[in-house]
């Protein structure tokens, strides 16, 4: 037997969302999401959204370069996996591209450097060359580290047992 879904006023749902997005940054289609959850009506997810931006708890610049720091810095996302991640989340050319400037470009080189190095060992044990360089290479594919910088590192490495 389903239950009936509690139905929100305008102010309940507001103070909702300004706790959401209070938690952590949120884009607009998050938000909007949540909203139609919460069986919001058109009008009134309008009305909380502009609220939201209006008195700064939503912004989906702050929310762009939060998005792009934390996958860089915590899961090892390269820029291919974070701009794909920022344009399902429907964000501006101009704020997928101010997001990915933010990770300044020695440190991006300096921790693909250090992961492929870890990578590499890890795969130690695998005697099939061409088997280790496709894992390797999956890895970071995966991750979203450009072709060009995974390739070259391979042939590096490759060199270099």
């Amino acid at each position: 037997m389903a239950f009936p879904q509690k139905s929100f006023t305008l102010e309940e749902a507001k103070k909702r969302m300004e706790r959401y997005c209070a938690f952590q940054e949120r884009s607009h289609q998050e938000v909007v999401q949540k909203l139609r959850q919460m069986r919001m009506i058109p009008e009134a997810i309008d009305a909380i959204v502009v609220g939201l931006i209006e008195s700064g708890f939503l912004s989906e610049e702050r929310f762009a370069l939060a998005f792009s720091r934390g996958k860089f810095h915590q899961k090892g996302w390269g820029r291919v996996r974070i701009r794909k991640a920022l344009e399902q989340r429907n964000l501006s050319e101009y704020l997928i591209q101010k997001a990915l400037d933010e990770i300044p470009e020695q440190e991006y080189l300096r921790a693909f450097h250090a992961l492929a190095e870890t990578r590499w060992g890890q795969l130690a044990r695998e005697t099939d060359v061409q088997k280790k360089k496709r894992k390797f290479a999956d890895y970071f594919f995966y991750r979203g580290w450009e072709m060009e910088l995974v390739h070259d590192k391979i042939k590096v490495l490759e060199r270099n047992p």
